[in-house]
């Protein structure tokens, strides 16, 4: 078995749920840490010093030898361990996973690095439990207020203060990493594709040219509880009608616009079979191509909502959760791997409409991303897939990377 092979082994059990197949690995939960323990063990078996940093992330470093003082201008390379509900096995873990098999592939080549080189695992990227995405990278890079942060709340009113807090890690210096810029010079991410666009054009690997700008907005539709038989339909305040009558509506708007919109996520209150609801939160996601189409839509899909909840006597209230701008990849980064990969022949270059953490991270270090065939197309779901083989080319290709830019 290859090194990626049998790391790739020891996690596929962690947080797996025994009905739906599908993974449960929420921030700070069970799984969670069972995940940060793996992680900090294999860094352990390669003699690389881990870190947890002031917002939950891990770093295992790799140091040239002799080198003295702090990490500067390092190659970092990595993803996330969290899973949004009941997700699939490689959102995320495989960019891990690969990070700890090139270190391996590196080595088993006798290279000896002359810049650090770290993996890392950043905290809570798909917002599964508390509502935001990339809580780790946002906090690190200081879009995401300390304040803010710690204030988010689960379905069960539980803060991320205090599920950290429980976890065992103090949350009173969360916030802004000043040292970013300066320890890490590039930050290469490698993901399974959400789509099929490798698949299509039987290719194992990309390199990724852009991310969509995209948020989610959460929608409040207020009515009036009542009983389910004995309320007349003229008298009824039921907020249910108005989000469907929404959720219709940003799918024919999203295709108006060439874009993507899901309500995927919604809570009813008081959620009984027999009671009219008095309020549904729903939360929308929604995605385009760029940022003028994205405030488009959006806009298009509140003022249908207000208008499907003023026939339906029903307040709305909508608060933007998070919003994410563009993300065009550095040409400098993108460059060089495309270089580092020539010898895998025609690499295609691939936009992306998933979020990620090298995208946050855009905004003030120098990222790239790789993908790893999806011949499902399918993500955020127990049918995600990657071959093998490809799997092992992706680890390969991002040891190629990995050498060419530590001993430049």
């Amino acid at each position: 078995m290859t090194s990626f092979d049998t790391l790739w082994s020891t996690i596929l059990d962690v947080g797996q749920h025994r009905n739906t197949r599908g993974y449960r690995r929420f921030a700070w939960g069970d799984a969670d840490l069972t995940l940060r323990e793996w992680f900090r063990d294999n860094a352990s078996k390669r003699g690389m010093d881990v870190e947890e940093d002031r917002n939950g992330n891990l770093w295992a470093w790799w140091m040239p030898t002799g080198w003295v003082g702090e990490p500067t201008g390092a190659f970092v390379t990595g993803s996330h361990l969290d899973s949004v509900p009941d997700g699939g096995a490689y959102d995320g873990p495989l960019g891990v996973v690969s990070a700890f098999a090139a270190i391996d592939i590196v080595r088993e080549r006798g290279i000896e690095p002359t810049i650090p080189i770290a993996i890392t695992a950043f905290s809570d990227e798909e917002g599964a439990r508390f509502g935001v995405a990339c809580v780790g990278s946002q906090l690190t890079t200081g879009a995401l207020k300390p304040e803010r942060a710690l204030a988010l709340r689960d379905v069960d009113g539980i803060t991320l203060a205090e599920a950290m807090s429980k976890a065992g890690r103090s949350t009173t210096h969360i916030g802004t990493d000043d040292t970013l810029e300066s320890k890490v010079g590039v930050y290469v991410e490698l993901h399974v594709e959400q789509g099929r666009a490798l698949d299509l054009v039987d290719k194992p690997i990309a390199v990724a040219s852009s991310i969509w700008p995209h948020g989610r907005w959460e929608f409040t539709f207020s009515g009036e509880a009542n009983h389910a038989g004995a309320t007349r339909l003229v008298d009824r305040r039921d907020p249910m009608l108005a989000f469907a009558s929404s959720v219709h509506s940003a799918r024919a708007a999203a295709t108006a616009h060439g874009a993507v919109a899901t309500f995927g996520k919604v809570h009813v209150l008081p959620n009984g079979a027999n009671a009219i609801p008095s309020e549904i939160k729903a939360w929308l996601d929604a995605r385009a191509a760029d940022e003028e189409t994205l405030t488009k839509l959006v806009e298009q899909i509140e003022a249908d909502a207000r208008a499907h909840s003023t026939f339906d006597r029903i307040a709305l209230e909508v608060f933007a959760e998070s919003i994410t701008p563009i993300v065009e990849f550095p040409s400098e980064p993108r460059e060089k791997l495309k270089r580092a990969l020539a010898h895998l022949g025609d690499v295609p270059v691939l936009p992306t409409a998933a979020g990620h953490d090298a995208g946050i991270l855009s905004a003030k270090v120098p990222t790239a991303m790789l993908f790893v065939r999806n011949p499902t197309g399918v993500s955020h779901s127990p049918d995600e897939f990657a071959e093998a083989a490809d799997c092992n080319i992706g680890a390969e290709a991002l040891a190629d990377v990995m050498a060419d830019w530590v001993t430049d």
